[in-house]
């Protein structure tokens, strides 16, 4: 594996680690909320779109600047590649295709863990 593959995979990993913790905090904090919500009567789909929702919002923020940082810093070091052109619209593609696939799944932990949990106790907590 390339030095290029290792740091493109640790930052690839701290990323979906990062986003999972800030959903998670999020929704830590939102709990009181969610259990009022639940208690008037949403269900776990809603809480799921809710929460979903946020990290949507979330990547798409995430994913529109760093796609452009990303060209603008592949032009910086083209030099670098072997094979593959600065702007190769594939790679591009895939990797945040992938990188957003990665990050609703990280936000499926603290969607499924609000979604679960008991209104009496999220109302009684605090």
């Amino acid at each position: 594996m390339s030095p290029f593959a290792g740091f493109a995979s640790l930052a690839f990993i701290l990323g979906v680690a990062g986003l999972y913790g800030v959903v998670a905090y999020s929704v830590g904090h939102r709990t009181r909320e969610i259990g009022v919500r639940m208690a008037l009567g949403a269900d776990e789909g809603s809480v799921y779109r809710l929460v979903l929702g946020e990290a949507a919002r979330l990547v798409g923020v995430g994913a529109i600047p760093g796609t452009a940082g990303s060209l603008a810093a592949a032009n910086t070091i083209r030099g670098l590649f072997y094979a593959v052109r600065p702007w190769d619209m594939s790679t591009v593609t895939i990797v945040g295709s992938l990188l957003v696939v990665a990050a609703l799944l990280a936000s499926f932990v603290p969607a499924h863990h609000a979604a679960s949990t008991n209104p009496t106790e999220a109302l009684r907590s605090e």
